[in-house]
């Protein structure tokens, strides 16, 4: 019973977030989920709904490097850094963060700040 209501209880807050950043349509949404064991981001446009720039711990490309790390803190920090490059280099500096419902702490936070340190804003 105790793993339905954290569920509920983040999928609520999700929904409260959601509507503060819903307005915000012209700047893309860097949306972060994390499992016990990997960590995804993405970079979405909501006027058109389509996924401008993506990055996360199963992508084949960065798969070697992160070798057992993304669960933890490590691959939070790497991840949030190849996506701050990869949106840079299509021309995206300014998002709109959504942690999805996640607290920001642990990996979220680590995420959210490598990716600051690498150019992005928000």
């Amino acid at each position: 019973m105790g793993t339905i209501n954290k569920r509920e209880a983040r999928l609520k807050r999700k929904k409260r977030v959601r509507k503060r950043i819903k307005g915000l349509s012209e700047i893309p949404r860097l949306s972060v989920f994390k499992s016990s064991r990997h960590i995804y981001a993405q970079i979405i446009d909501d006027m058109t709904s389509n996924t401008l720039v993506d990055a996360s711990s199963l992508s084949k490309d960065l798969r070697p490097q992160i070798h057992g790390k993304g669960g933890n803190r490590e691959g939070a920090a790497f991840i949030g850094e190849w996506i701050a490059k990869r949106a840079l280099e299509k021309g995206i500096d300014r998002v709109v963060f959504d942690r999805n419902g996640f607290l920001y702490h642990g990996r979220i936070k680590v995420l959210a700040e490598s990716a600051r340190q690498c150019g992005l804003k928000f």
